[in-house]
């Protein structure tokens, strides 16, 4: 659900919402029917008319993955700047500008781990060394994130927004033999999505993204249907689900809802790619959450009806 980690998919979301601050969570947790499950947390904050200055906008974002039998790890702690350009005379049509720079640790455990050397023909034994000369576990590197994203609201409950972002500008090395040829690809994204009303209570919510990292790219297609209860005086409440396809890995589902300043939603893969006799089709588990704090909160005005003998 990269909608409700904004500032991993393009540091020139922060600030992209309606209100003062935002801040999101995200947990996934992938690979268990096959593997030693791949857990990630995500969690972000960002805030509009940063330190009371209009036009800019400040996050930050700290995310932790835990991968496999060797507890491979990666954290990072990541610093957003993005500068909101208006293109007519409202906040309604605006073009932002954003940088994101960093610090990633990536470490990992090789005990846990068994090598072909370590089976004495008939079984197993840990006693027997790897024959592995490891030069390192660790790695601490800075990176570097640029992007431009685009809004643009044509009525109420009619937006449009999209983007693109490169990550990984840097190229740190990556090798853990201390090989300097190793270094990490740069990923780019592109993404589209609508929130567009169809009918007095139902929005359709398109949205397509693009990701390519080296030889590896990733296309990401789907709608969401949403139907919402009350949109009135800082009131919004609504219910929202819908099915996305990833070519040649998976299918997959969410629901949420929406209350007020919240938003939470949950979502599940069925793999469908040249894993899945080992998957049995089974994928991620991934929850987020969202929380909007705004300030300026719509005043409800109440009128007192005269008798019309006055």
């Amino acid at each position: 659900m990269w909608d409700m980690s904004p500032l991993n998919l393009n540091p020139a979301n922060a600030g992209g919402f309606d209100g003062d601050y935002r801040f999101n969570g995200n947990h996934r947790n992938q690979w268990s029917s096959v593997t030693v499950p791949f857990s990630t947390y995500a969690i972000s904050a960002d805030a509009k008319n940063f330190l009371g200055h209009k036009p800019y906008s400040a996050g930050i974002q700290i995310n932790q993955d835990r991968a496999g039998d060797s507890k491979f790890n990666t954290f990072q702690v990541n610093l957003d700047g993005a500068y909101a350009l208006a293109l007519n005379k409202d906040s309604l049509h605006q073009l932002s500008f954003g940088a994101q720079l960093g610090v990633t640790n990536k470490n990992l455990t090789y005990d846990p781990l068994q090598f072909d050397v370590q089976y004495d023909g008939f079984q197993y034994d840990p006693s027997l060394p790897n024959q592995e000369n490891f030069a390192r576990a660790s790695r601490t590197y800075m990176n570097l994130a640029l992007g431009v994203a685009y809004f643009k609201q044509l009525d109420t409950r009619k937006i449009i927004r999209g983007g693109v972002s490169a990550f990984n500008l840097l190229r740190p090395k990556q090798s853990f033999f201390n090989d300097n040829d190793v270094k990490l690809d740069v990923r780019y994204n592109l993404h589209a999505n609508a929130e567009w009303k169809v009918a007095d209570k139902w929005d359709v919510l398109p949205t397509v993204l693009l990701s390519s990292q080296g030889k590896y790219k990733s296309f990401n297609v789907g709608a969401n249907a949403r139907y919402v209860f009350t949109d009135f005086m800082g009131m919004y409440r609504a219910v929202w689900g819908g099915v996305f396809y990833r070519n040649k890995d998976a299918t997959f589902v969410s629901v949420g809802m929406n209350y007020d300043a919240w938003k939470v939603g949950i979502s599940y893969d069925i793999n469908v790619s040249t894993l899945k006799p080992a998957s049995n089709l089974r994928g991620g588990f991934e929850i987020g959450v969202q929380y909007i704090i705004k300030f300026d909160q719509p005043k409800r005005i109440m009128h007192r009806v005269c008798p019309d003998y006055i």
